[in-house]
């Protein structure tokens, strides 16, 4: 039976996620939704992109926007006011990554996987985006700034009107576990810090972390 299998903030971590994938071993006819945040301050952004864009290859892949990833785009894309701010912000790592300092010099391929990233993704019964959303609009109506900045840990949104579960990032778990509020869950668990990659199969609600490192949580 397909999966629908849900993966919380990359941010450069590629051995989590090779690990991760392996343990999760997805098949042609599974959908992996990552959420987001694919750059920035864990150590090889260049190398989680361009697994994402292999991952794309042997299964459905619906690899969602996050805020870091449109800092990326919009310095690519020349908004240079931007990049001392993001240098604080995770992106020197990526930087090194690409064995440069200029965003614009990051390899277009890269870019236009970002680029084709959309805002939301939804199922029968759950949706997924990056950061937030208004319980009361629908997604096609919400936006842009509240899926890719804003945060659950600020504010957390009642269920949606659509009645289905929510799968979010952006807002890491520094207890390293998954925050399940029944109709919302957010599965960020922090792996460029001390906490997990996590994977999430939204229909029998598996779960598996390993760390930045890539070995599995016990």
């Amino acid at each position: 039976m397909p999966r629908t299998i849900a993966i919380g903030d990359i941010h450069g971590c590629l051995a989590a996620l090779e690990s991760l994938l392996a343990a999760v071993q997805p098949r042609p006819e599974d959908t992996i939704v990552t959420l987001g945040d694919y750059v920035d301050r864990g150590p090889d952004t260049r190398g989680v992109i361009e697994r994402l864009i292999q991952l794309g290859r042997q299964c459905r892949l619906v690899s969602l926007l996050g805020n870091h990833d449109e800092m990326l785009l919009n310095l690519y894309e020349g908004q240079s006011r931007l990049y001392f701010d993001w240098l604080l912000f995770g992106g020197d790592a990526t930087l090194s990554s690409y064995g440069t300092m200029r965003p614009e010099e990051i390899p277009a391929a890269h870019a236009k996987f970002l680029r084709a990233c959309p805002l939301f993704f939804e199922t029968d019964r759950h949706f997924f985006v990056h950061g937030n959303y208004w319980a009361e609009l629908p997604l096609d109506a919400q936006p842009r700034e509240t899926l890719l900045w804003d945060s659950v840990k600020k504010r957390q949104p009642g269920p949606h009107t659509s009645g289905k579960t929510a799968i979010v990032g952006h807002a890491s778990q520094k207890t390293g576990e998954v925050l399940d509020l029944g109709y919302l869950k957010c599965i960020d668990t922090w792996c460029y810090g001390d906490g997990w990659l996590a994977a999430l199969d939204v229909e029998s609600g598996k779960l598996w972390q390993v760390d930045k490192n890539g070995r599995p949580r016990e």
